[in-house]
């Protein structure tokens, strides 16, 4: 059975979409639709099987659906994101979530990002961000350490999520942007560094035979194919004006035999 994978629809008012990081610079919606769908053609041509959740005018952030739930083999985490404003965007998410597995909550005080939930194998790293505090974390550990998971808090500098600095390439395959992680503990795993003029470059999302990275970052693809990794690219480059990247706009849902 193939890997199902959950988006949501670019908002008309992405305009007003949070940002951290970046200065606002003007967005254009209809560019950003049409990369929106080419990303999902890319799901698709990798053999995932893409359900769209329905969003609002009033979500601007939403086809950043990432942020609001992580599924691991057992259960789903349905998140507290860290800007209020995006909260309103749970009921749905958790409600797509729901049929393929159990669901949990992250609770108040506590918030959680998904953009800081990095699972490779039975390691979970979890940013401490400005969007992740430590009572999310502590949350998450205690949902995720009695089924057996690593859970590892990574200090997260200079970006808005972990995802940001760090994402797997495989199993054994890490690719990192090391100063926005600094003293990141990533041992028991293999480390491809950004190219140096490509510092936003480390967002790749893994799929089952291939990742999918930003068109943005030629030089840090062409490190990852050195290491035999098969790269398809899709600009993304109005979305990367809202802070996002490839791992964003997505939740994937693997079945038992296609568990990452």
């Amino acid at each position: 059975m193939p890997i199902i994978a959950l988006t949501r629809e670019v908002s008309p008012n992405i305009v007003r979409c949070e940002l951290t990081h970046l200065e606002r610079r003007p967005i254009d919606p209809e560019i950003a639709r049409a990369q929106h769908e080419s990303y999902e053609r890319c799901l698709a041509a990798a053999g995932c099987v893409v359900q769209r959740v329905d969003a609002w005018p009033e979500m601007p952030d939403s086809v950043f659906i990432e942020d609001i739930a992580v599924v691991f083999d057992e259960l789903a985490v349905i998140t507290r994101p860290g800007a209020e404003s995006r909260r309103v965007e749970t009921p749905a998410v958790a409600d797509a979530v729901a049929p393929y597995r159990p669901v949990r909550r992250i609770e108040p005080p506590a918030t959680l990002d998904g953009g800081d939930v990095l699972q490779v194998g039975r390691t979970v790293f979890v940013g401490s961000s400005s969007r992740t505090n430590a009572a999310g974390i502590a949350q998450l550990r205690c949902t995720l350490r009695p089924l057996g998971y690593d859970v590892r808090q990574i200090d997260v500098r200079g970006c808005l999520h972990l995802k940001s600095a760090v994402t797997a390439a495989s199993h054994e395959l890490l690719l990192v942007n090391r100063a926005w992680i600094p003293g990141a503990d990533l041992t028991g795993f293999e480390l491809v560094d950004v190219h140096p003029e490509e510092p936003d470059g480390a967002n790749v999302l893994r799929l089952a035979d291939r990742v999918l990275a930003a068109a943005a970052f030629p030089r840090t693809r062409e490190r990852l194919e050195h290491h035999r990794v098969r790269v398809d690219t899709v600009d993304l480059s109005e979305l990367a004006k809202a802070e996002g990247a490839v791992t964003c706009c997505s939740i994937l849902i693997p079945t038992r035999e296609d568990a990452f």
